[in-house]
């Protein structure tokens, strides 16, 4: 297969398992070839405007068959995710032909929060859209950034149809709904956005993956970038006139690919105590992967996770002397939400108008920040053991000054 346009065979089969082969063991696997040939199909198109998202799907596809463990469901789930990014890329294709001014549009001085997850990250990012100055990207947009091509005149169901999507999943998977909120106006990570050219540790988090996940950290983060900023121009032309604020913990691994693709970037750092980030990511991996695989690996889950959020603290102490960044604590943000506002907002060199400030106020008048409410595993409960890790996030710890959280809860 070619990756410089030339069109794609029409596959042969065609049907609602298009995408899904058995393989000898009588499996149900994914089809790179097939996804895109229906998707090409679906839109009524040729080819993509550009193909360097083929190495990245491979490794994605591969991982997901050979290593997924993929329930029924999670096959579907794959299918339907992979297909539907590759119809979004379609789209994109589509607008710029109708509109090429969309491709040079200015992304101007970015805002981007990221941090340690599980820090109050989603909960700063909703406050922020309060401001109608303030653009976010929203579930629904990244999900389905254009409607789908019909004739029928009864206008724009993409938010309804997320509603009812998300709904559906939080019927079927309960306790990734009581770890992570899930609205389908609400503000969306980054990864989201990457994952169209798979490209995002999104995958990972879902998925067991460990082959696809090695091959992106031993590739750069610049393409996926690139194309982050060619989507939110996108966005940007559908709301236009307003300042962009984009959060994701995955930014910290790709500090360098930000600033490159956003020169003008302002960059924010949010700082947790470590050990109650990692039970809480702890458990929203194994309820996202238990909604997706035949068979979940607790230890696995917790020498991975436990991995990851070490190699984000010491990029953060990599990373503390950085021109151009506020840092943030957790605690601040959901003690002072509105200082912590004022001080992005100083940070930025923007304007908090009286509106936004009544607008965000009321808003924390009827949210607080959430809480899950079901049983949580432990530490030990993946394998790990706390007085190890304790070494391990030292050094964070003692940087930003992590004092830890029952400490000041007595307090």
């Amino acid at each position: 297969m070619s990756t410089q346009g030339v069109p794609i065979a029409k596959p042969a089969i065609v049907g609602p398992d298009l995408a899904l082969h058995s393989d000898p063991a009588g499996r149900r696997s994914l089809c790179a070839e097939t996804l895109i040939a229906r998707a090409l199909e679906n839109e009524g198109r040729t080819s993509f405007h550009n193909w360097s998202f083929i190495e990245p799907l491979h490794q994605l596809i591969s991982a997901l068959n050979g290593e997924a463990r993929l329930s029924s469901f999670g096959a579907r789930a794959a299918r339907f995710d992979v297909t539907r990014c590759l119809v979004n890329l379609l789209r994109l294709d589509a607008a710029e032909e109708r509109e090429p001014d969309i491709a040079a549009r200015p992304i101007e001085r970015p805002i981007f929060i990221t941090g340690l997850p599980r820090s109050g990250s989603t909960f700063l990012h909703t406050l922020l859209a309060q401001d109608r100055a303030n653009a976010v990207p929203r579930c629904w947009q990244l999900i389905y950034p254009y409607p789908a091509r019909s004739r029928m005149p009864f206008g724009d169901w993409r938010k309804a149809r997320v509603a009812l999507q998300l709904g559906l999943y939080k019927r079927i998977a309960p306790a990734v709904a009581d770890l992570h909120p899930m609205a389908a106006d609400g503000p969306q990570e980054c990864s989201d956005i990457t994952a169209h050219v798979f490209h995002s540790m999104r995958f990972d988090n879902t998925y067991h993956l460990p082959s696809y996940q090695a091959w992106i950290s031993r590739h750069d983060h610049v393409h996926a970038y690139r194309f982050h900023k060619r989507f939110l121009r996108h966005l940007d032309r559908q709301q236009p006139g307003r300042r962009w604020f984009l959060k994701s913990p995955d930014h910290v691994f790709a500090l360098d690919a930000v600033r490159a693709t956003y020169p003008d970037a302002v960059l924010v750092f949010l700082h947790r105590d470590p050990f109650p980030v990692l039970t809480s990511q702890l458990n929203l991996i194994e309820a996202l992967r238990r909604s997706f695989s035949r068979h979940v690996d607790l230890e696995e889950i917790g020498r991975n996770v436990s991995e990851a959020i070490a190699d984000i603290a010491n990029r953060l102490v990599a990373n503390c002397a950085r021109r151009g960044v506020l840092h943030l604590s957790y605690h601040s943000v959901i003690a002072q939400p509105m200082d912590a506002i004022r001080r992005i907002y100083s940070h930025g060199g923007l304007l908090l108008t009286r509106e936004g400030t009544e607008r965000m106020t009321r808003w924390l008048a009827r949210e607080k920040p959430r809480r899950a409410h079901s049983r949580r595993r432990d530490l030990a409960g993946f394998g790990l053991d706390a007085h190890e890790l304790r070494a391990r996030f030292e050094p964070y710890v003692e940087t930003f000054g992590m004092a830890p959280e029952q400490d000041r809860l007595a307090a």
